[in-house]
């Protein structure tokens, strides 16, 4: 599994970890036997149906869902199809927050190109040499494809990079357990990704109650300086 790391405009790094070209198309696969299940059911529902305007009525109740059917449950299913969710895989934006919906609709627009006309082949070729997990739909869209499967120790997951001359600013943050750090660090993140910024905050007033320190910056860097700074000084040990 390929990841990259990116830093968001409030100089906060994260590490993605990229959705797999065979986990793509195996979600690919799933979400088309649901398709089709779904084609033979309405089918046969049909048959039994007499009405003049038969075409229409296909068309409503077959053509329409199958062509909305990535975009509508990506935009309202939190970036997943079926096929993603069993996969355990998301669509988010490269900053790791939740894509608008202008995103996926740019996405799904340039589904044409990337699967539709090419069978897919287009989209692996793109995936496969952009190193971010991105079809075109996804470099148009600013969003890629990553795996929420666990692979990482929990040591590491602890720990986040850290350039070599970095200074700590709060030495107080060895007062939290490796577990305590790591629900920290969870709650953060999960934070950030649904733009929760009420969490942020109230997570930055009880981690600087415990600390016993104030903090000037704004809580989101706040809160990333403490868990850079918990790495510091575990790298240190």
């Amino acid at each position: 599994m390929d990841n990259f790391q990116i830093e968001t405009a409030q100089n906060v790094n994260l590490v993605q970890n990229v959705a797999g070209v065979g986990e793509r198309i195996l979600a690919y696969l799933v979400d088309g036997l649901i398709l089709f299940v779904y084609i033979i059911g309405v089918s046969f529902l049909l048959s039994n149906i007499n009405t003049f305007d038969m075409g229409w009525l296909a068309a409503m109740s077959i053509g329409l869902p199958i062509f909305l059917y990535h975009l509508l449950w990506e935009t309202f299913w939190n970036g997943q199809t079926p096929g993603k969710a069993v996969l355990k895989i998301r669509v988010v934006m490269l900053d790791g927050s939740k894509p608008a919906f202008s995103n996926y609709m740019l996405r799904w627009l340039l589904r044409l190109v990337d699967i539709s006309l090419s069978s897919g082949g287009v989209a692996v070729v793109v995936i496969l040499f952009n190193g971010k997990g991105q079809r075109l739909g996804d470099i148009a869209a600013k969003t890629t494809v990553i795996s929420e499967k666990k692979t990482i120790s929990f040591k590491q997951t602890v720990l986040a990079d850290i350039p070599d001359d970095y200074v700590p600013t709060y030495p107080q943050v060895t007062v939290f357990s490796d577990a305590e750090m790591q629900t920290i660090k969870n709650l953060y993140q999960q934070a950030r990704f649904k733009g929760q910024h009420n969490v942020i905050l109230k997570l930055s007033d009880r981690i600087s109650s415990v600390m016993d320190v104030s903090f000037e910056t704004k809580p989101v860097v706040f809160v990333d300086t403490v868990i850079k700074d918990y790495s510091f000084y575990t790298q240190q040990a």
